[in-house]
């Protein structure tokens, strides 16, 4: 399908190339696709996980505070988001971040119609910092700030896997990949690919999701660009 404006989610752990820390190669390869996309007219947004440094929730389960650790997770979101800014720019391509965690030395705040001018104008615009509230992934916020952009979808890349199953595709051979599926449906059967408040708010606002592999030669250019790969939900 065409898509004229996009919210894309990368996940915190390809920055890393599977370890703590950035790899730089990686990222430059992320930002070079990005650049293909918006030399052809695409509008992008980012989402970006903290995984690649620190997990909320796992901290947690270690006895640390959940909201503590959630905050400490939203930071590594805008170690992230710098990362990528600074390799998109070597690309050619004028960035912003927008942090939900003020930082005014290093990101703007976020500010939706701030965002959206960006994006009119040419410009990548990256979020950290998550919603800025603990408890909440980062998988709901792309849903959420997809919305408040006004994006024709959410593209959610996924690591390890090229789109939703019905079953965990690592312990299950025999796990059938969907080409398409209903909000609905994946709630329903408890798919835990992309979190259940994602697809909920997605599913009420009839907001369209793909859900990819980032693994794939150009796979996030593909996705950025319409091309069908992954997997289609659908209100």
């Amino acid at each position: 399908m065409p898509l004229n404006r996009v919210l894309l989610k990368l996940s915190g752990e390809v920055f890393g190339g599977g370890k703590i820390g950035i790899d730089p190669d990686v990222v430059n390869n992320i930002a070079r696709q990005i650049a293909q996309a918006t030399a052809e007219g695409v509008q992008v947004a980012i989402v970006v996980g903290g995984g690649n440094f620190f997990r909320g929730a796992e901290l947690a389960q270690h006895g640390m505070d959940r909201a503590r650790a959630d905050y400490i997770g939203m930071l590594g979101t805008v170690m992230n988001c710098l990362a990528l800014q600074d390799f998109c720019e070597k690309q050619g391509v004028e960035t912003r971040v927008q942090s939900a965690i003020t930082m005014g030395q290093v990101a703007e705040p976020y500010i939706p119609r701030r965002a959206i001018r960006h994006l009119e104008k040419g410009r990548v615009v990256i979020f950290g910092a998550g919603a800025g509230m603990p408890y909440f992934s980062t998988d709901t916020v792309s849903a959420q700030r997809a919305l408040e952009i006004k994006a024709d979808a959410v593209l959610m890349s996924k690591s390890g896997v090229d789109g939703v199953y019905d079953d965990d595709p690592h312990r299950n051979p025999n796990a059938r990949k969907f080409e398409e599926l209903s909000f609905e449906d994946a709630l329903r059967l408890g798919l835990k690919v992309v979190d259940a408040a994602a697809f909920a708010l997605c599913m009420e606002n009839k907001l369209p999701m793909i859900v990819f592999g980032m693994e794939g030669e150009g796979n996030i250019a593909r996705v950025l660009r319409g091309e069908r790969i992954g997997t289609l939900v659908h209100a």
